[in-house]
């Protein structure tokens, strides 16, 4: 029986486990804030769904070796690092810092196989320094 080569990949194997895993916290952190009376604004509950597919396609696409898999992967990031900023707000709650950090890690591992050169958590002014430099290729 032969094994995919996909998953021989450990960084590949990574993401598809960290995509897997924050698509389920992303899930049950929805969970919890529609079933909590908070001050949530749906523009927050949104981001949650939003990172959930994302997630999902992410692993799908990486698990069926699919070659486009960097361009979800990137977008996975986009959302990852969002929703982890949006759920730093309410770090207090356990759930939703626990959500923040597994969007964090995700996101990293997505950046990675995305083939991305930025850096998760850098300061707005870093970034538009490297968009800058990137544009001048």
């Amino acid at each position: 029986m032969a094994t995919n080569p996909v998953l021989r990949d450990s960084d590949m194997e990574k993401c598809i486990n960290n995509c897997f895993n924050t698509a389920r916290v992303c899930q049950e952190t929805l969970a919890h804030l529609l079933t909590k009376k908070t001050a949530v604004q749906g523009s927050h509950i949104t981001l949650l769904q939003m990172c959930v597919e994302a997630c999902q396609l992410s692993y799908k696409m990486m698990i069926n070796d699919l070659s486009f898999h960097h361009q979800s992967c990137e977008l996975c990031f986009e959302l990852c690092k969002a929703c982890a900023d949006e759920c730093d707000r309410y770090a207090e709650d356990p759930i939703m810092a626990k959500c923040a950090d597994f969007c964090r890690r995700c996101a990293e591992s997505c950046r990675g196989m995305a083939g991305m050169t930025v850096r998760v958590g850098s300061s707005s002014k870093s970034s538009a320094k490297s968009e800058s430099t990137r544009t001048q290729f």
